[in-house]
């Protein structure tokens, strides 16, 4: 099986940074691995250990810095990497991001089974770069993804969560998956893995090598518009009490009244 894993750095949460358009500012920024990108690695790796022959290009798009999480995901057992890279693919939003990320798995590995991403981003939590991709190379895609319970080169039998319970359905590939977050802890890289990724070369894309003018990728292929971008800050002034529970309804009763000028019973 051959399968693309898509993954995203994303901006420590401490430090973001906004550009003059209000999207985040990448470059130079210290970033690390999307946390629901780590689970569809995981998922990823799994697949490869039970169909013989499988490989994983992983494929990320960003500044010339995220070659370093690329080649920590090779560590993990991965095989090979793209980076999608190029100047003019700054600022793109998910439309864009989607369009630009298929042409490269489309140009670098035409014969993918399947792909397999993360469900949210924490720095969007969108959840639509996924759906994109799998729009734009006109393929089936699976998401809220909990697990595979069954798979081979042509069919996987996957769970999905859902708000009102547990889902289990049927795809034959080519198709597109997007991973939940998991209730275990993500294997770590040995110390064979680390030496083995720091040998291996990282493709670079850029937008002529997968066919894209600026017209179609960045801020002018991007119909999001973005009119303002800020912190939240909360406002409230709470108060905490330790107290008996005779002593809690009391002040409860209280603060109603003073705030709604009584208390019906």
């Amino acid at each position: 099986m051959k399968i693309a894993l898509c993954i995203k750095q994303v901006p420590d949460t401490t430090d973001i940074k906004w550009t003059e358009h209000n999207t985040i500012q990448r470059e130079g920024v210290e970033s690390v691995i999307n946390p629901y990108d780590t689970y569809a690695a995981e998922l990823a790796l799994n697949l490869k250990s039970q169909i013989e022959g499988s490989h994983i290009t992983v494929f990320t798009m960003g500044p010339t810095q995220a070659e370093s999480m690329l080649r920590k995901t090779m560590a993990l057992g991965c095989d090979s990497a793209v980076l999608i890279s190029d100047k003019k693919f700054a600022g793109s939003d998910t439309y864009a991001t989607g369009l630009t990320i298929s042409r490269a798995i489309r140009t670098v590995m035409p014969d993918f089974d399947l792909i397999v991403c993360g469900q949210f981003a924490v720095d969007g939590d969108t959840a639509q770069t996924g759906p994109a991709i799998a729009n734009f190379l006109d393929i089936p895609q699976v998401t809220y993804v909990k697990d595979c319970i069954d798979c081979s080169d042509k069919n996987l039998t996957l769970t999905r969560e859902l708000e009102d319970g547990i889902e289990t359905v049927k795809v034959s590939t080519p198709a597109l998956i997007c991973v939940m977050k998991q209730d275990f802890e993500t294997c770590r890289a040995k110390i064979n893995g680390i030496i083995s990724a720091a040998k291996k070369p990282v493709r670079i894309c850029t937008m002529e090598d997968i066919g894209l003018t600026p017209e179609k990728t960045g801020i002018k292929g991007s119909p999001t518009y973005v009119s303002k971008a800020f912190r939240n800050v909360s406002t409230h002034n709470a108060k905490k009490y330790k107290m008996n529970t005779a002593d809690s309804v009391q002040l409860l009763r209280e603060t109603i009244e003073k705030h709604s000028g009584g208390c019906d019973e």
